[in-house]
């Protein structure tokens, strides 16, 4: 007996091996007749074997009913697709196949075509087989991703036949989701016209092959998506409550929509358990990240009608109890919540029977009318949520996307007086941080600051920081409440007199009373990372919210102050106050002045390089010559450190010492470009208070003949010397300048009309139309960069070829001096 028999048979078990051998006599064929049902069933549990063809119908199978059944009887209907066990042969191949794919032996990309054609050959005709093999399904994915448009597209045509009972199975629900991840990436190419509806010649379609073959078009990635969500609509209420089914659920919604699937800034936000993305790194599996994942994509505009369809006819079918059970679970809790998030970009989702209605048991709909019993139920029901770990997540979502009277509701109902236990409750924490963090109005913002002022010091010593975090966060969106906040802080770290109240950095910084900080060694406090977030986002507070930090920043001791430098979180801090559009410019000068001598030591340190970045940053001309000079001299030892090296190549010290002034041209062009984007865009910070009272240096210029201030400080107006070799990204930005100055009223109306719609899109969080004006003055400068490097790229190639002809003639009259020497 072969070792390849041995080995399937051992696939199959003891009892798939019984079964066979008794398939196998002729004599038992006949015996079993109309038994066949009963023989087989008890072979399922360990193997698959093959229904009967005559006598019996298939053990699987999908009720057209179950669509107007409950999730309970769907799950009985509807079972995960089995094709049987995947031939050993082919199974190798598929193994081999993986093998050359994780060592990259597929040479030239002809080479790699020809070699994934023949295995879509190979594959053929058991495309749904593999799918629900363990081994092959994996090996599938990493396919996929080399695999070309019609490949995928094919691929994905082959899985209609079965589609339900394919994304509720273990392991082909990871290839559906692969395939339609590619088919959201491919779909713009699609819509731009770039995708092949044919196989290519000598393709593994063998329609496709031949003088006499019948190319036929297979369907659009478009309608692939568009056939799946209407096979998925009628069992979506089941299909949330599966493990497997779930998670092609939630990208099929971000598909529809163009919404970035993959956000890596939010792991949160990831389709793939952590637990999946090990899986397939150890297994060199798929890529878990695509950078055109990542971004919003465009979308057909069948996909809206389409995706207003679903969400409308899965809110008005979904019962009330189902909608409840869903909002505790981790499985269909995150569908639901995205399907939530959708409408409420859409349309309004607070009225009487609206999924969210559902969900909160008639808190939307009710007004006041409702009996003690069903009120006494709902405020069990949702206190009970509160508490709970998935359910907390929901009530997450709730507060950010529901309207101001809802949010009051809510807070008057279950949070109001009972702030200190859910505030310390390790669920509870992250609702009542969304609730202060969501806050609609001042008036609310000031209710919550004062109802949490008690105890805030216990929030701030008991790891509960959060909560104080998202309170300042609100502030800063609502533009409020600074000063109560600053009192609260104040009173919550136990600073009552003015020379404690100086000490507000330290305290935060090491999240310490005063009282324990005026007892403890310095040297010995550790910064804590909730403190140093809780500070960077109070510099960006306005005015009087931002003073009394400003103030304890600089009555420490300068020494104190260096050694934040070299710590990760409060090298932070120093960051975050030379980068603050709310930090006047003589703070920012005090601050840099603060660090004189001390430059080289700061370049070479992992944490204090970011330091002389952002102070180079902001710095003018003249003071990044001070700082130039001081990594010159020490210039040695800043080439022995890895993070001198990279100071020494930012500041361009090879350029300065070579010619000081050529690095002085083009520091003033910077600036001017930094100009003319804050002026073009608008997308800078707002200038702080004293700066707009004073016309220093944050103050943003305005677009016209007037010559604009330099944002650094401490560089005086001068006028530019006329040189015959000025940079042309300079001379671009003069001619735009001088255009803007001499055209008419009308070309100043359109251009302000302009700034003032882009400034209103960044405001609003769309980038478009900032990144489109971006596009246009970028395409100038590089195509003047382009025109500059041709221009200086001949004139290398003219001196070469001079002194290249120098060389030979200078060689020629050295050989016939060598062979006159010779003759004679």
């Amino acid at each position: 007996m072969g070792g390849t028999e041995t080995k399937r048979k051992t696939r199959r078990g003891k009892r798939g091996g019984e079964a066979k051998r008794q398939t196998d006599d002729p004599e038992a064929v006949a015996e079993q007749g109309s038994t066949a049902t009963s023989a087989v069933a008890p072979a399922t549990s360990s193997a698959y074997v093959a229904p009967p063809m005559e006598s019996a119908a298939a053990p699987f199978y999908i009720d057209t009913q179950a669509a107007a059944d409950s999730a309970e009887a769907q799950a009985e209907k509807i079972s995960p697709a089995s094709y049987g066990l995947v031939n050993p042969d082919l199974q190798k191949y598929l193994k081999s196949c993986e093998d050359m794919l994780d060592e990259q032996k597929l040479g030239s990309t002809e080479d790699r075509d020809i070699f994934i054609n023949n295995v879509y050959s190979e594959m053929k005709n058991f495309e749904l087989q593999l799918t629900t093999d363990h081994e092959a399904s994996r090996i599938l994915e990493k396919l996929f991703w080399i695999s070309n448009d019609y490949q995928i597209k094919r691929y994905f045509a082959v899985t209609r036949e079965d589609t339900i009972r394919l994304v509720v199975h273990r392991f082909s629900s990871h290839t559906i989701q692969t395939l339609l991840l590619l088919s959201a990436i491919a779909l713009e190419r699609e819509m731009r016209g770039e995708v092949c509806d044919f196989a290519d010649i000598g393709g593994d379609d063998s329609e496709a092959n031949g003088p006499l073959a019948v190319r036929t078009a297979l369907p659009t990635f478009e309608e692939l998506i568009l056939g799946l969500t209407k096979t998925l609509i009628p069992q979506w209420s089941y299909l949330m409550a599966n493990e497997y089914a779930s998670h092609i659920l939630r990208v099929l919604l971000l598909v529809l929509t163009g919404s970035p699937i993959e956000d890596q800034a939010n792991p949160k936000s990831s389709i793939k358990s952590k637990r999946s993305v090990k899986y397939m790194k150890d297994r060199n599996g798929a890529p878990a990240h695509h950078r055109s994942l990542t971004a919003k994509r465009a979308v057909p505009v069948s996909f809206g009608p389409a995706l207003k369809e679903l969400l409308q006819t899965v809110s008005d079918d979904m019962s009330d109890l189902a909608a409840r059970g869903f909002t505790s679970t981790t499985v269909g809790g995150t569908v639901l919540q995205s399907m939530l998030e959708l409408q409420a970009e859409r349309a309004n989702i607070e009225y009487p029977g609206s999924l969210l209605d559902k969900c909160l048991m008639g808190l939307v709909s009710d007004k006041g009318g409702s009996s003690e019993v069903n009120s006494a139920r709902r405020d069990a029901y949702i206190k009970m949520m509160i508490e709970d770990v998935a359910g907390s997540h929901f009530l997450e979502l709730v507060m950010k996307i529901c309207s101001s009277d809802l949010l009051q509701k809510m807070y008057d109902q279950y949070f109001r007086g009972n702030l200190k236990a859910l505030a310390f409750h390790p669920s509870s924490n992250f609702v009542v941080q969304s609730l202060f963090a969501n806050a609609k109005s001042e008036r609310q913002l000031k209710f919550m600051i004062e109802g949490v002022a008690p105890m805030v010091g216990d929030l701030l010593f008991k790891n509960r920081p959060g909560v104080v975090r998202a309170l300042v966060d609100s502030c800063l969106r609502l533009e409020s409440g600074y000063l109560e906040l600053i009192n609260a802080l104040y009173n919550g770290l136990g600073a009552k007199s003015a020379d404690e109240r100086g000490e507000l950095i330290n305290l935060l910084a090491f999240l310490i009373t005063y009282a324990d900080f005026a007892k403890a060694d310095y040297s010995r406090l550790q910064f804590k990372l909730q403190g140093s977030l809780i500070i960077q986002a109070i510099l960006q507070f306005p005015g009087d919210g931002l003073e009394p930090m400003m103030d304890s920043y600089f009555s420490q001791d300068p020494e104190k102050i260096f050694s934040w430098c070299k710590d990760p979180s409060g090298s932070r801090i120093i960051e975050a106050i030379l980068k603050s559009a709310q930090v006047p410019a003589a703070s920012k000068r005090r601050v840099l002045e603060q660090y004189l001598g001390r430059y080289p030591e700061l370049a070479m340190d992992r944490y204090g390089s970011h330091i002389v970045d952002a102070c180079w940053e902001v710095a003018d001309i003249q003071f990044k010559e001070k700082i130039l000079r001081e990594l010159i001299k020490r210039e040695t030892q800043l080439q022995d450190s890895q993070f001198g090296r990279f100071m020494l190549r930012n500041c361009r010290v090879e350029q300065y010492k070579r010619k000081s002034s050529e690095w002085r041209e083009r520091e003033r062009g910077l600036e001017k470009k930094k100009l003319m984007f804050r002026d073009f865009l608008g997308t800078t910070g707002q200038p702080s208070d004293s700066d707009k009272k004073s016309g220093g240096a944050l103050a943003p210029a305005s677009v016209g003949p007037k010559a604009p201030q330099h944002t650094t400080f401490g560089s005086k107006p001068s006028t530019k010397p006329k040189s015959s070799d000025m940079d042309e990204i300079d001379s671009l930005f003069n001619k735009s300048s001088v255009r803007v100055a001499s055209s008419d009223q009308a070309d100043k109306t359109t251009i302000q009309a302009t700034a003032g719609k882009v400034a209103e899109a960044d405001k609003r969080g769309n980038g478009l139309a900032a990144d489109k004006s971006l596009e246009v003055v970028m395409s100038a400068i590089s195509g003047a960069k382009r025109k500059k490097s041709k221009s200086k790229d001949k004139s290398q190639d003219e001196d070469k070829e001079q002194s290249s002809a120098k060389k030979s003639k200078k060689a020629k009259e050295e050989e016939r001096k060598k062979r006159r020497a010779f003759t004679g």
